[in-house]
């Protein structure tokens, strides 16, 4: 980015922001703190009404805006959980055009919405495997989203695992994807607890008029990085040939940690919850993958291929 793009970026950062301290600017636009007052000085030389207070950050002069493009809020809200879903499912030559279209919308709200895309952005988080949500999922999203930023109390028949149906009401507090699915979190007013819903399983849902107060120090990230201190972790090691190696890191949602290359391929270390879902996944890449350690894991694998050949030799007979 040369510099007077640079300007023209840091000026809607500006003006989508209430205070932004030096450093938040240094670390957005990949620059040194000197250079930041170095373009904020050029900023304010050029007539843009910067506001500067040390230990606090800057600001623009209330009323200074720059033309306006014109987006709602809704759309707004769209491009929010769209530029999280472009950083995960795509490579950087996508991730950054996405990111300059939410500024510019984010500089042109009212003060109250971009207090909304805060909130969106702080409930929503996106792990592990590369799939866009499913229609039923992107028909939930929207009205979850604004849900969670009007702090509404909703409504939900859900099926629950044994095809259970049951009626909840939840506040919702965000929408996380993991292990290959979309969740509703939320305090359940019927449980008196967190939990943790799979949109596919929601049959209906409404929101209520009641708005509830935040649960105090809730934070959607540290309640998932919580939950999954609380998971019982095993080791696994695996080898994956070389074509499926990319898509074994797409899906994968913890980190495969590359022990060494052999075979036309890469040996890799994981930790897993269960070796039983472990070995189906392993079997979803035919001969292009396989469990090296340890023996529960093989074992698991040759059960499960087992019983599918069983399958197939009696459908032949």
């Amino acid at each position: 980015m040369n510099r007077t793009d640079r300007l023209v970026a840091m000026v809607m950062f500006l003006q989508g922001r209430r205070v932004v301290r030096a450093e938040e600017l240094a670390e957005h636009f990949e620059i040194s703190v000197r250079t930041v007052y170095r373009d904020v000085g050029a900023l304010s030389e050029a007539g843009v009404p910067v506001a500067g207070e040390a230990g606090v950050g800057y600001s623009l002069v209330k009323g200074y805006h720059l033309p306006p493009v014109m987006f709602t809020a809704e759309e707004a809200l769209a491009l929010a959980v769209g530029e999280d879903l472009v950083k995960q499912f795509t490579d950087r030559s996508l991730a950054t055009p996405m990111g300059s279209a939410l500024l510019k919308s984010r500089s042109v709200l009212p003060r109250d919405s971009q207090d909304d895309l805060d909130r969106l952005a702080n409930s929503t988080a996106i792990e592990g495997r590369a799939r866009m949500p499913a229609e039923l999922d992107r028909r939930m999203m929207l009205p979850l989203q604004q849900a969670i930023v009007a702090r509404r109390v909703v409504r939900m028949r859900y099926l629950a695992r044994g095809a259970e149906e049951t009626v909840r009401d939840l506040e919702p507090l965000g929408v996380v994807r993991y292990a290959d699915a979309w969740y509703l979190v939320g305090w359940c007013r019927l449980r008196k607890d967190f939990r943790h819903f799979k949109l596919e399983r929601v049959r209906e849902l409404e929101t209520l008029p009641e708005r509830f107060t935040p649960r105090p120090g809730f934070s959607l990230r540290k309640h998932l990085e919580e939950g999954m201190a609380k998971e019982k972790w095993i080791p696994a090691r695996l080898w994956f040939a070389d074509v499926a190696l990319d898509r074994a890191r797409r899906e994968s949602f913890v980190a495969l940690t590359e022990e060494k290359r052999v075979r036309g391929g890469a040996e890799v270390t994981m930790q897993t919850h269960s070796y039983e879902w472990l070995a189906r996944w392993l079997l979803s890449f035919g001969d292009m993958a396989e469990a090296i350690s340890p023996p529960e894991l093989r074992r698991e694998v040759v059960a499960q291929a087992k019983a599918v050949a069983r399958r197939y030799d009696e459908r032949l007979s």
